[in-house]
């Protein structure tokens, strides 16, 4: 009798448009639910008075890091031990000789003390290539030492230290994505680790643009840093990648139409919007055609003169004036300069010939008075 009573009174309240009681639930509303200045999925920043006490118990982590990273491999005496030839040459680039050691040695300062702000003691082990982070007493914040663990995660994979220490920060997250079990043969593992990096790391660095992730790709693993949905989105681009599923470059694409809108769009809009920029197209070309053709018949622009060019061509018109009237002045100057050259000459002329002359008179003068 009760149930159906019940019943009866959830369906009256639902016909009423509230909402049905349930018998033994508190359906009182908060203040704070229909709050618009309140954003629930804002993850708060923790506060030191919420826990005023502190830690009571120690919580410790430790990771090893590999004691090689560089070309050379490790001596093959020690691996020859425990390890078969074949499991000698597949080993990762993370276990090859370098400066390792040394990084993590002169960056330890900035991570103890990035670490000493919340509280958090660490430990730097070079001998047994290992780094420890525990809590303290001061320790206020009980999810700081999981933050603190991922750091010294990435640090073991070669995530440089300013990047790695943005990880105790609420709002990022880590994740190590394990590429080196997904395929056996090297070979191929090798290749499709380099087209996830793509030419000079053009692939890479558009996953971290779109996504907003910094992404790192060591040896067999990918260490990547962001929101945790970026943190699925770039573990998706990885596996399709490495399983040959799908190339990277396909996953940018989509994000990109996701981006504009076009990946909501059906098939059918897309092709008649296709359709309509390849007529827009065609249109622009024939009108830039028509244009060009039309340009060839356009007669030449008449120069119109403004007054103060009309007033500088009058006095370019004055200028030759004077300067054709010099020039006709000079002409005649010159003229009668050769007109008297030419008079001297025949003078000269005449002149000269009378003086050849004379002289045969005097001899024929001479002849006579001799007779």
């Amino acid at each position: 009798m009760a149930s159906e009573g019940d019943a009866s009174a959830s369906v009256v309240a639902a016909a009423e448009g509230k909402k049905p009681r349930h018998k033994g639930k508190h359906d009182k509303p908060k203040p704070w639910d229909d709050d618009p200045n309140i954003d629930h999925w804002k993850i708060e920043e923790f506060d030191p008075s919420w826990n005023e006490g502190g830690m009571l118990e120690v919580t410790s982590f430790c990771t090893f890091f590999p004691q090689y990273r560089g070309k050379s491999p490790p001596p093959q005496s020690v691996l020859s031990l425990f390890l078969p030839r074949s499991a000698i040459d597949w080993m990762p680039d993370c276990f090859a000789c370098s400066d390792a050691e040394k990084y993590l040695q002169e960056a330890w300062p900035i991570v103890k003390g990035a670490l000493k702000e919340f509280g958090v003691a660490c430990e730097l082990n070079l001998v047994e290539g290992s780094m420890t982070v525990s809590t303290t007493r001061k320790t206020k914040d009980p999810y700081i030492i999981v933050k603190a663990k991922e750091l010294i995660k990435l640090l073991s994979r070669s995530v440089p230290a300013p990047q790695a220490i943005k990880i105790l920060n609420d709002e990022m997250s880590c994740a190590i994505i394990k590429i080196g079990s997904i395929i056996r043969n090297k070979e191929r593992f090798v290749k499709r680790r380099e087209r996830l990096l793509g030419p000079n790391l053009s692939t890479l660095k558009a996953i971290e643009i779109l996504t907003g992730c910094y992404i790192l790709v060591q040896g067999n693993t990918v260490a990547v840093m962001g929101s945790w949905k970026s943190l699925k989105q770039v573990g998706r681009v990885v596996e399709d990648c490495i399983k040959n599923v799908k190339h990277p470059v396909y996953h940018i694409k989509i994000d990109l139409e996701l981006e504009s809108g076009e990946y909501f769009i059906s098939d059918k809009k897309k092709s008649a919007k296709k359709w309509q920029e390849k007529l827009e197209k065609q249109s622009e070309n024939t009108e830039e055609n028509k244009r060009k053709r039309e340009a060839a018949f356009v007669p030449p622009n008449e120069d119109i003169a403004t007054p103060y060019e009309s007033a500088k061509s009058t006095i370019n018109n004055d200028e030759i004036v004077d300067m054709a009237k010099s020039l006709k002045k000079k002409a005649k100057e010159f003229r009668k300069n050769e007109e008297q050259e030419n008079v001297r000459l025949e003078s000269y002329c005449n002149f000269a010939s009378n003086e050849g002359s004379r002289p045969k008179k005097k001899l024929k003068l001479s002849k006579s008075k001799s007779k």
